[in-house]
């Protein structure tokens, strides 16, 4: 090995026997060999992110990524780094796929990164902060939907894991500040998959029970700890409770998406326990300040009455209650005369208008009687042409039987028979003694 070797091609060759058989490399063969064999290994590693460079204009994305042995430059075209959905920074541990190349006008290698994702934690995060983006972008956490939170609330609902420190800090802290208030516990798991599920389920709990204002609350824990309450379906039940909800979870520097949607975020659960509880000496100022300003109100009401009072009682009317009429009085008078005297010329007016009235009646009646007289006595007479009484003062008479029918045959009146012969002046009672024939006559 003394001899030493250099590199050609594929192969490798004493320096002493090739030296004046093949001619050196340039520089830029050299490098474009070394880019060759460089790219044929595809590798997958883990690292914290050191520096990042992503500048519009750029056409891939520049980073470093580092362990506690060694650094690594990287670079990611542009395609490739918008389709992974990760926005790089500085100390995150990202996995990444891809290939070592050589970028020959600098002399420098690079690792050409094909797939970036978020490692460990960091893939956890990554997860939050697009659900965080995505209810935001719905208005969820919004802070002109929040609500605020009762002054004084009977009933409070606390959803948390029945064996934590947590309920006991907020439990003591109810019994120091506002011991009134009934507590309504659902007890539930704050941590692993079914977390979620049933911290919902004890939401809906305490609200059916009546619950004014709804805690959930836990202790501090990991990052990993803390995801059920990064959960999509927790929070849209939050949104969507008809009450006000406020969390507390973890300690002051955890944030979670629970925390953006609810009502108010406490950093504890002893902080959250005393938001919607206020404490006694709150209590003893505000009702010593109500006190003193319904005093204050009820001095200058009874002060304004008092003053009303007084102004009534000077007035006129109080001492001398005719004032109260004496106008309506004398306009009582004055149309009393003015009735009186235009009474009598009304009523005088009025009789001549009926005696007027009565004249032009009789008048009119008089001349709307001519025309029927005239037509009544020409009909009278042509009544009385045709009236039976006349045709018999010609000479006529009308015969009937004994049933009082009238006669026009003499095959009703047989030989014998009774009939009745009305003449001008009277009836003739008479007997069928024989019958004589008109045409009998005639003929003879």
């Amino acid at each position: 090995m003394g001899a030493g070797f250099e590199q050609y091609g594929e192969g490798v060759v004493p320096q002493d026997s090739t030296r004046s058989e093949k001619p050196p490399l340039s520089v830029s063969a050299a490098m474009a060999l070394a880019k060759q064999s460089l790219e044929a290994v595809t590798v997958r590693l883990v690292g914290e992110v050191s520096e990042v460079s992503v500048k519009p204009g750029y056409k891939a994305a520049y980073f470093t990524v580092k362990d506690s042995a060694a650094a690594l430059p990287c670079m990611m075209w542009n395609n490739r780094y918008r389709s992974c959905g990760v926005q790089l920074a500085v100390g995150q541990l990202v996995e990444l796929t891809g290939r070592f190349t050589l970028y020959a006008a600098k002399g420098r290698m690079n690792f050409d990164v094909f797939t970036l994702a978020l490692a460990g934690e960091g893939d956890l995060r990554l997860k939050v902060a697009n659900i965080a983006r995505k209810l935001a972008a719905e208005g969820l956490t919004d802070p002109a939907r929040k609500r605020p939170l009762p002054p004084f609330p009977e009933r409070i609902g606390l959803v948390t894991s029945p064996r934590s420190a947590a309920v006991h800090d907020v439990l003591r802290t109810f019994r120091r500040r506002y011991p009134v208030a009934e507590i309504l516990l659902a007890g539930v798991p704050v941590e692993g998959a079914h977390a979620p599920l049933g911290i919902i389920e004890g939401l809906r709990c305490v609200v059916s029970a009546g619950a004014q204002v709804v805690l959930i609350v836990r202790g501090g824990g990991s990052f990993e700890d803390m995801m059920p309450f990064n959960d999509e379906s927790l929070a849209r039940a939050i949104a969507a409770c008809p009450v006000p909800v406020v969390t507390g979870i973890g300690h002051e520097v955890d944030t979670a998406i629970a925390d953006m949607v609810s009502d108010s975020r406490a950093s504890t659960p002893t902080a959250a326990a005393e938001a919607v509880s206020p404490s006694r000496e709150n209590l003893d100022a505000i009702m010593t300040a109500r006190a003193r300003s319904l005093s204050t109100n009820a001095s200058i009401v009874l002060e304004r009455s008092r003053a009303r009072v007084q102004r009534l009682q000077d007035r006129p009317m109080f001492s001398d209650p005719m004032l109260l009429f004496a106008g309506e009085a004398q306009s009582l008078d004055v149309a009393a005369e003015r009735l009186g005297r235009a009474l009598p010329t009304q009523l005088e007016r009025a009789s001549q208008r009926t005696a007027m009235a009565h004249s032009r009646l009789e008048r009119v009646g008089a001349t709307l009687t001519d025309r029927f007289s005239y037509e009544l006595r020409t009909s009278a007479a042509r009544l009385a042409d045709l009236s039976p009484v006349n045709i018999l003062a010609r000479g006529y008479s009308i015969t009937r039987d004994k049933n009082n029918r009238i006669v026009s045959s003499v095959d009703q009146a047989p030989v014998g028979s009774n009939i009745k012969v009305m003449v001008a002046d009277g009836t003739l009672a008479c007997e069928v003694v024989g019958h004589t024939l008109l045409q009998a006559s005639l003929s003879g």
